[in-house]
Order: C-alpha cells, then structure tokens, then sequence
C-alpha cells in the first residue's frame, strides 16, 4: 500500500555519541524529513553537520520552529527542558530513556502533550529487539521473571544511578507482560566506581503472584542481556544481545513436531514430553524500528508502543528501586 502521508519533518537534538546513532537512522527513513541537528556543544555540532552535510541550527528555537517533531538524545538532565520547549513549538516528541529525571517532571510533560495532542514516545529500545518481537505475540503468562543486563564500566551514563540507566529497560518490558499492580519491592545496590550503585538487584513482587528478580551491573567483565519467563508447563528465554530465542514447553503427550521443533522425554512417576523450539529472529536494526514506530505514530495520530504513560510507570518503579537502595546506604 502507498504511504500518501507528508514526511514528518524532524530534528535530533543532541548529537553526542547515541545522538550520531539516531542520525544515521533518521536519513534512512524515508517517511521523515532530517531538517537539521543543534547541541550545545555548537562546534561539534558544525563538525558533525559538515561531515553529514546537514543544516546545524545556532539555537534550539531555530530548529524547533522549521520542525514538527524532534529527538531528543541530550544529558538525562536536560530531558524535561529541551521537551518541554519543543512540546510548546507544537513539536512531537521522541526522547532517549528515561523520559525525565524525576516523575513529577514527566507527568507535567504528558499534561503538556495531552493539551496540545501531541506524542510523546520514549526510547526503550529493547522493546524493539528483534529477539524480543518474536515473542511478543505470545500468550505469556510468567509466574517467575528473571533478568540480567550488564556491561563493562563507562563513564558515559554515569550521569544516572545503574538502576535508571539499565535495569529500567527490564522494568519496562516486564511492566508490559504483567498485567497486575505491584504490591511490594525488595533492592540493594552497592556504589563501586561511581557515586551511585554501579551493581543493582530488585525483587518486584505482583499482586498476581507473579515475582520478578533483576540484576543489572555497570563493572561486569562480559555483557550479558537476557530476560526469562517461567510459568505453567513453559519456560521462555530471550538474549537481546544475541537476538536468540528459546522456548521450552512440557506436554504429557508428544505431539507432530515442527519443523524448527526437538522434543525430550523425560522419564518418571508420570512420562513427560519437553518440546524444545528456537524461533527464527529477523535480523534488524532496533534504533531504526523504533525511531520509524515514532514516526508512523505520528502520521497515524496513535499512541506509540512505549508512549510518555509506560516510560512515567517504568521511571517511577525504577525511582522508588533507587530510593530503596540509598536509604539501605544511609
């Protein structure tokens, strides 16, 4: 089917190192219009726009007036500023995770947007992860979450406790597989290399009975991004790193296998069947997904599928997880 809809003309602001990212990706989709970049750093930002032949804006109000949407890929603390001007430009907004330092900030974003209906979608990329699309039209009910995302210390994204800066993508996808509200939370966190906790663990109990343990770390030695689900007669494994899924599912009779299927019988008081599938995972690029989502959104006028309300919900649980560690260090 054509697409008759106008590109939508869109700014990145900030172009540091995850900025450069978003615009390669943005020139590669064509329902957008890269109408220029700015950053407060004006001379790199001139560098880099020579280098892309891209227009390169003086002041932010420059780039906002000629855009209807924009990217946002600044400092953390920069976030709930840089939103807030564009969202009275009558620009719609994408910011990098998470949406605002602090809750009571975002919610004022998401009263700004709502007035002048405008979208907000916010860059939990994992919830664009090729493996992670593969299983998320599964009927997944989890009685056990386990989650372990680390990585090697650097000083880039120190700026925010490793709870906000990693474990918060977990806490949004589990938030968005768990339909109950939460009814206690459990943490520790030790500060290692930085002034806040570099290695972090949550216990976030549901009042469903469902429990999710995650362990996130900023000073490991190899890098590790895996979530799994366990529940009834099933057991799901998702590697974001190695976009490999695996599913386990234990049946009392051994049913035609498909093509992509194994099966193990397991021997006991009643004989048991494991189905062992591994699913085939598109290879494609989750910045770009996630980035033309934005975009599609927009000319479709419906909210994205990490919108401002999901992104609040994630940065409050992963608030109230940080608060839980500092006062455990007091």
């Amino acid at each position: 089917m054509m697409n008759h809809f106008k590109p939508v003309k869109i700014g990145i602001i900030g172009v540091g190192h995850l900025g450069k990212f978003h615009l390669q990706q943005i020139q590669e989709i064509n329902t957008a219009k890269l109408m220029g970049i700015y950053d407060q750093d004006l001379q790199h930002a001139k560098e880099w726009g020579n280098i892309q032949g891209i227009p390169v804006f003086d002041t932010l109000e420059g780039l906002l007036l000629v855009c209807n949407a924009v990217s946002i890929v600044t400092p953390t603390t920069a976030h709930y500023e840089v939103a807030s001007r564009a969202l009275m430009n009558d620009c719609h907004v994408f910011i990098e995770k998470p949406i605002t330092k602090t809750v009571a900030e975002a919610r004022d974003l998401l009263r700004r947007a709502e007035k002048k209906n405008l979208i907000i979608q916010v860059g939990h990329i994992e919830q664009f992860n090729p493996a992670f699309l593969a299983i998320r039209s599964m009927e997944l009910e989890p009685r056990f979450i386990e989650s372990h995302r680390l990585a090697p210390f650097n000083l880039r994204g120190t700026d925010v406790p490793v709870v906000l800066d990693l474990m918060i993508h977990d806490i949004g996808i589990i938030l968005s597989m768990v339909p109950s509200p939460i009814r206690e939370i459990h943490a520790s966190g030790v500060k290692v290399a930085s002034d806040t906790a570099d290695i972090a663990n949550a216990r976030i109990e549901f009042e469903n009975g469902c429990v999710a343990n995650l362990t996130c770390s900023r000073i490991s030695q190899k890098k590790m991004r895996k979530l799994r689900f366990f529940q009834h007669n099933a057991y799901v494994t998702v590697d974001f790193l190695l976009s490999v899924v695996e599913i386990y599912r234990v049946t009392d009779h051994l049913p035609t296998l498909r093509e992509n299927e194994l099966s193990f019988k397991i021997d006991g008081h009643h004989e048991k069947y494991v189905i062992y599938q591994k699913p085939a995972v598109e290879p494609q690029n989750a910045l770009k997904l996630e980035l033309a989502h934005f975009i599609e959104s927009i000319q479709h006028r419906r909210a994205p599928v990490v919108d401002g309300h999901s992104a609040t919900n994630a940065l409050e649980i992963a608030i109230r997880i940080q608060n839980i560690i500092d006062r455990a260090d007091t």
